[in-house]
């Protein structure tokens, strides 16, 4: 029999919270984290903010010297892993090392480090770019600073699906455990690509909200008069662990990994199937892997990006699974608040799943004012809810077709 894996830990960076409890309380509290961009000057974009991490300082974090080798997505990933780890209570030492593994997925990896060098590489030439260069671009650097970091030296690998990339790099890390090459993994996905070039190209493709007058309403998901995402940025951390290495720890459990699915599309680069077919599949090969009906679910943490499409055709997708149950089960979009942190927004919005059933309360959608036809189930609208929580689900999708849903359970 494959190995039970619990959650033991959680870490983030976002942009409504420097620490996972900061982000918790901000999502009660409904919480933005869009502003007019701080990292350049956006008055020629049609898109002018984004949600930005705030305050974030990894030169007294990690030392000015170490913070320079390393890209911000990498930053992230290690300030979210130092906050899991204590969390969880976990040492790695020479005993239990070489059974600790580190999986870290990204949507782009180092994108700014490239671009800045770029520049550098045209003004100055080929001799003045950093010897860091190749290190802190590349997709598996986080994984790999980690593991030098911490010490682990089990099964150590970098993981991208674009903005499925969070919620796959936690599945797969469950799946070592499982099949009993780790006892632990720690797992989740950073990303960081706030910068002209990536938001043009957005806006490019039209995926991205415009609503600048006021860009805390801006990420509208499921509501009518959506127009686009949330630029976003941050990360996520969960230790998850053999159910037995962590009761032979005496770690506290905060809720069981129960179940992963993960499909594609095969329909187009960039835009979800209309009916949502490969996001319905996803869902119920996650279902299965759990155990689970579908009328055992009591909460869904949505993709809910906002976009047209995305929300309509994930609607779709819940409707097929679920049937006349889809209009009972509460779902929202905690990206209403926090932005689409692309391929982090998975592993971020597992962390607050868990929370959803450690604390028996789901976070809202906020900015849901005028309903859509297309889009009419039960989103938790503005204001959080408390429910009686068993089981969560919780989907990402991504460019390329990628579908990841993960379901979430009360330790029992």
């Amino acid at each position: 029999m494959r190995k039970r894996v619990v959650v033991t830990g959680l870490g983030c960076v976002s942009p409504i919270g420097n620490t996972m409890q900061e982000t918790w309380d901000a999502l009660l509290a409904g919480k933005s984290g869009a502003a007019p961009i701080s990292a350049f000057d956006a008055s020629a974009h049609k898109t002018k903010f984004a949600a930005e991490v705030k305050g974030f300082d990894a030169a007294a974090l990690f030392g000015a010297r170490e913070a320079r080798k390393m890209d911000r997505f990498t930053q992230f990933a290690a300030a979210a892993t130092i906050e899991a780890l204590e969390h969880s209570g976990l040492k790695i030492d020479e005993s239990n090392r070489d059974r600790v593994g580190i999986l870290i997925g990204t949507g782009i990896g180092g994108v700014i480090t490239i671009i800045e060098q770029y520049e550098v590489y045209k003004e100055r030439g080929p001799e003045r770019i950093s010897p860091f260069l190749i290190p802190m671009m590349i997709t598996d650097s986080a994984a790999g600073n980690l593991a030098i970091r911490f010490g682990a030296r089990g099964p150590n690998m970098a993981l991208s699906t674009a903005c499925a990339s969070g919620t796959n790099s936690l599945g797969e890390a469950a799946e070592i455990i499982r099949r009993g090459a780790a006892d632990v993994m720690i797992a989740g996905s950073s990303e960081s690509a706030i910068h002209p070039l990536t938001m043009a190209g957005m806006n490019v493709m039209t995926a991205l909200s415009t609503y600048n007058e006021d860009p805390q309403k801006a990420s509208r998901p499921f509501d009518k008069n959506r127009d686009g995402f949330l630029m976003s940025e941050g990360a996520a951390t969960l230790i998850l662990e053999s159910l037995e290495h962590a009761q032979a720890r005496g770690a506290k459990i905060l809720c069981e990994f129960a179940g992963y699915g993960t499909t594609d599309d095969a329909y187009h680069i960039s835009a979800p199937a209309e009916n949502g077919a490969g996001a319905a599949l996803s869902m119920s090969v996650a279902l299965q892997d759990a155990g689970l009906q579908p009328t055992d679910v009591q909460y869904i943490n949505a993709h809910g990006t906002s976009t047209r499409l995305n929300d309509k055709s994930e609607t779709a997708a819940i409707k097929t699974v679920f049937g006349e149950y889809a209009y009972q089960v509460a779902i929202s979009s905690t990206k209403s608040m926090t932005g689409h942190l692309l391929g982090a927004s998975g592993a971020l919005e597992a962390a607050i799943s868990a929370l959803v059933i450690q604390n028996q309360i789901l976070p809202a959608t906020i900015n849901y004012e005028t309903p859509d036809p297309e889009c009419d189930l039960d989103y938790v609208p503005n204001h959080p809810r408390q429910a009686s929580v068993t089981n969560v689900m919780s989907n990402s999708f991504g460019f390329g077709g990628h579908n990841a849903t993960l379901i979430l359970s009360r330790y029992q």
